[in-house]
Order: C-alpha cells, then sequence, then structure tokens
C-alpha cells in the first residue's frame, strides 16, 4: 500500500511533458466545415468589449461532412466489431 502511494506522490510531483505537434509552414487550402477558425486573430485574442461577429456555416452537415460512398459488400460483423460490417441476425 505505501509503495502505491509513493508511486503517486511520485507522479503527481514529477513536471508535466509539453505536448508539441509537428508546425507545417505550407499554405493549406481552405476546407468547409470544421470548428477551428480558418486564420488566427490579427491582433491576439478579442478583448472584452470587441465586436466578435459569428458567422454560421452556409453548408448543410451533409454538404460539410459528407457521408462515405456505400461499398459493394459488407462482411458480417466480428465480435466487437462495429464499424463497416452488418451486424449478424438474432435467431
Amino acid at each position: 500500500m505505501k509503495l502505491i502511494a509513493l508511486a503517486a506522490a511520485l507522479t503527481l510531483a514529477s513536471p508535466a511533458l509539453a505536448q508539441t505537434s509537428p508546425v507545417s509552414t505550407a499554405p493549406t487550402a481552405r476546407q468547409p466545415g470544421g470548428l477551428a477558425p480558418a486564420t488566427m486573430w490579427v491582433n491576439g485574442q478579442p478583448q472584452p468589449g470587441d465586436r466578435v461577429v459569428f458567422e454560421p456555416n452556409r453548408l448543410t452537415p451533409s454538404e460539410a461532412f459528407p457521408p462515405p460512398p456505400p461499398r459493394d459488400h459488407y462482411p458480417l460483423c466480428k465480435r466487437g466489431q462495429t464499424d463497416e460490417c452488418l451486424q449478424r441476425p438474432n435467431r
């Protein structure tokens, strides 16, 4: 029990590791949909009192996130599988 408490204390006392992601310098094409703004704020974060205009996406959900095309064949689902397969009929 003391070993578990010691391990927990050491884990909480250790510094957190910074999460880094690759930075792309190449310009990217604008994609429809998404949650993040296309560009960052020019002058930093908006301050209290700044006028922030929300423009909703003009695309419908099926246009912004189109479903995948249907497949010619769907195999029966295996145990634990739920995607890209057909559920077995109950007998």
